[in-house]
């Protein structure tokens, strides 16, 4: 990643230090902030939803400021650093905390703290496919993952029968679990990435594929941190994933306590898995996808 967004010298009073004058008359403190965003889709767009509100960054950066006392400026540059990360588009911040008021009893021009922190949210990967050396496609597919994603869990290959579209062999179906730093656009363009790789063409509705990649989830509803979004390339959580068997049954499997929202109600899977039919599931080959044999 190498687009960012730049803040410099959002200023404010606040009461940040360990002495009881500084905590009684306050200071003004400067923060930088550097966000690191993928800027192509609000480079082409030249829309505002598709890039960060660097006013609403400043304006969170203020009220930190002015909030809660803290005794160091380490914690105060965390919780902004926090604060920037939890928007979806940031990728990874880096935040400085400068303190020119600061009483060091010698001559100084500043003190500043940095720090960097780097997004890691969970994701929900689902996987399927059925024409050509399914079996090894998926396996290519999750180490291709590895440039995307830590992976956390890889599920047992089911083999499904396909759900739409034309006529067509049965499908074999994973899900990983894995965290990001990417943003959810970043990720999407990351797997689409990893189809092209494995000659997916995108000519037939539902069709059948060489490798079919999903973005299921980003982040985790039972935290309030998932991402709610609907744009023209993705909606998330993915609409139709609750009443995809294919999806849910490997999903449990991989994730026992896994939950989704479904029209703004946060569900187990394993809820959504008892009252869906999962008669067209089964198991697939007994094959780890990510240690063989191949």
């Amino acid at each position: 990643m190498t687009d960012r967004i730049v803040l410099q010298g959002v200023s404010a009073r606040g009461y940040h230090g360990v002495l009881p004058s500084e905590k009684r008359d306050g200071q003004t403190f400067v923060v930088d902030v550097v966000m690191e965003v993928d800027l192509a889709p609000a480079g082409a767009s030249d829309d505002l939803n598709d890039t960060v509100n660097y006013a609403e960054v400043a304006a969170d950066v203020v009220a930190l400021i002015e909030g809660e006392s803290l005794d160091l400026i380490e914690a105060l540059a965390a919780r902004i650093a926090d604060r920037v990360l939890a928007r979806p588009l940031v990728e990874a911040v880096e935040v400085t905390v400068h303190k020119p008021q600061a009483p060091v009893g010698h001559p100084f021009t500043d003190v500043q703290v940095k720090v960097t922190r780097e997004r890691q949210t969970p994701v929900v990967i689902a996987m399927g496919s059925n024409i050509g050396e399914s079996l090894e496609t998926l396996h290519d597919a999750v180490i291709s993952l590895y440039a995307w994603v830590d992976i956390v869990d890889v599920s047992a290959v089911v083999e499904t029968d396909p759900v739409g579209g034309p006529d067509q062999p049965a499908y074999l179906n994973a899900v990983v679990t894995a965290t990001t730093h990417l943003a959810p656009s970043s990720l999407l363009a990351g797997l689409h990435e990893v189809e092209r790789a494995h000659g997916r063409t995108r000519e037939v509705h539902w069709g059948p594929r060489t490798l079919d990649l999903d973005l299921v989830q980003y982040g985790d509803p039972v935290f309030d941190t998932d991402v709610r979004m609907q744009t023209a390339t993705l909606t998330l959580p993915h609409p139709r994933a609750h009443e995809r068997a294919f999806v849910l049954v490997p999903w449990l499997q991989a994730d026992p306590e896994a939950a989704l929202r479904v029209d703004g109600e946060v569900r187990r899977v394993a809820d959504l898995v008892r009252d869906l039919d999962t008669s067209g599931v089964r198991q697939g080959p007994e094959v780890d996808l990510l240690e063989g044999p191949w």
